[in-house]
């Protein structure tokens, strides 16, 4: 119960969290947010690990894995934090939903899982709730919404990338490095989009507040993983859609339509199925190994 209160709070805390980036887009150029973002972030993080006995930096930084986690974080906060100022909350929100349906198709065709029929069916069907959302080709196609897709595929990558990362490596440690990635990534950015802005008064709360509420929602995600068994709380991760929904509404007048609910109905259907599907298959797998350790005993 601990691990699902968690995790609904840092949805609670992601929704908040995008509102106020959207509100800084707004006036600032979104390189400038992302290193607002990043650098005191890894600071913070820095700081927690030294806490615990941690060593914020490490070798273990050069190992392929952690590197591909860190380039995926670059470009998925781009895209991601560029969606957000130029697409409704709520379209980029739903987007980010179908990460799911791709590292479960990105664990099938990179790192070799067994991934069945019935879920690949699930990922198509997710696939298509994604093109209802986007609807490319047809009147109401924003371009700019391939932001957010740029930044689902590559948050997805990162998360691919995780499950090759040492064990040794600590949560807190990928957590530094992470935003880290995400400062770095806003430099170029910013280059190219011509410097940074002096913030207005509420532009400068707007962005601690970000920060504050972020770190937040980081630290209750991680603790709901570790706290919580994962097929149980990572259906919750959708509630993030319901807040930002409603702050979408409430703060922004944002009403999506029909297809955009729609295609959020079919992506979190799929979503949740394939999570059940994985979660048989790991019982059936763990009681397969049970079952060959009785007899091995027995014998």
């Amino acid at each position: 119960m601990r691990g699902i209160v968690l995790m609904v709070l840092g949805m609670l805390g992601f929704a908040a969290e995008d509102m106020f980036i959207k509100l800084a887009a707004a006036g600032l150029p979104v390189g400038q947010i992302l290193v607002v973002l990043g650098f005191p972030g890894a600071l913070f993080f820095a700081f927690l690990a030294r806490s615990r006995g941690q060593d914020p930096f490490s070798a273990t930084f050069f190992r392929p894995s952690v590197l591909i986690r860190n380039a995926s974080e670059m470009l998925g906060s781009i895209g991601f934090v560029t969606a957000l100022a130029l697409v409704p909350l709520a379209t980029v929100t739903t987007i980010l939903q179908a990460a799911p349906l791709f590292v479960t198709m990105g664990a099938a065709l990179i790192l070799g899982e067994q991934v069945g029929w019935r879920r690949w069916t699930a990922i198509l069907v997710g696939f298509f709730g994604v093109l209802l959302v986007i609807r490319p080709g047809f009147e109401g196609f924003d371009a700019n919404v391939l932001w957010a897709v740029l930044g689902v595929v590559s948050l997805s990558i990162r998360d691919i990338a995780s499950r090759k990362v040492p064990k040794a490596v600590s949560s807190l440690q990928l957590a530094i490095w992470g935003f880290l990635a995400v400062g770095f990534a806003g430099l170029p950015v910013l280059a190219i989009t011509g410097g940074a802005k002096i913030p207005t008064m509420p532009e400068t709360a707007y962005l601690a507040a970000a920060l504050a509420i972020g770190t937040f929602a980081y630290w209750a995600l991680t603790e709901a993983t570790r706290l919580g068994e994962i097929a149980v709380v990572t259906p919750f991760r959708y509630s993030r859609l319901v807040f930002s929904m409603i702050v979408g509404l409430l703060v922004f007048s944002e009403v999506p339509d029909t297809y955009t609910l729609i295609g959020a109905g079919i992506i979190i259907a799929t979503g949740l199925y394939t999570l059940m599907r994985e979660r048989k298959r790991r019982r059936e797998a763990s009681a397969l190994v049970n079952d060959e350790s009785d007899l091995n005993t027995k014998h």
